[in-house]
């Protein structure tokens, strides 16, 4: 019965989980980062310019506080996998899901329900979506030591 679950499991190699979890944080990034611009697009330039400011300096301290070590902690964990092919949900600790579902549902409650003006909002939203696409990177700059080498013929 374990084998035709463990046959059901969709395993990639290493590289392919860190391929997809920087994907999936630079697209979650630059979709925070687009409603924000869609918030400020309204407002005149120069509140537009400086709420984008605040929020470019909260994505640079929250990637370099939070983001960045979470991700190199992914990476690693990701690298220290026995097997070569590894489930391809495990691009993310399993502990993290119910945190990641907290965190869309706190964005939904925020972007549906919340008094705060959208202007306001688009700096969190800025703040968050920067940090996650610059810690993206640490995924694709780590990609070739994810991906195994097929022996030159």
């Amino acid at each position: 019965m374990k084998a035709q679950i463990r046959s059901l499991t969709p395993a990639v190699d290493k590289g392919w989980l860190l391929l997809l979890a920087g994907i999936m944080w630079s697209g979650v990034g630059v979709m925070l980062v687009y409603l924000a611009y869609g918030w400020l697009s309204p407002v005149e330039l120069w509140e537009a310019l400086w709420r984008a400011l605040a929020g470019l300096l909260l994505a640079l301290a929250i990637y370099a506080f939070g983001f960045s070590k979470f991700a190199d902690r992914n990476i690693h964990r990701i690298r220290n996998y026995i097997k070569e092919k590894v489930c391809v949900f495990a691009f993310q600790e399993w502990t993290s899901y119910p945190l990641v579902v907290v965190m869309v549902s706190m964005g939904i409650g925020l972007r549906k329900f919340s008094p705060i003006p959208k202007p306001w909002l688009a700096i969190l939203y800025i703040g968050i979506g920067g940090s996650l696409f610059f810690a993206s990177f640490h995924y694709y700059l780590n990609l070739n030591k994810g991906i195994p080498r097929k022996p030159a013929m």
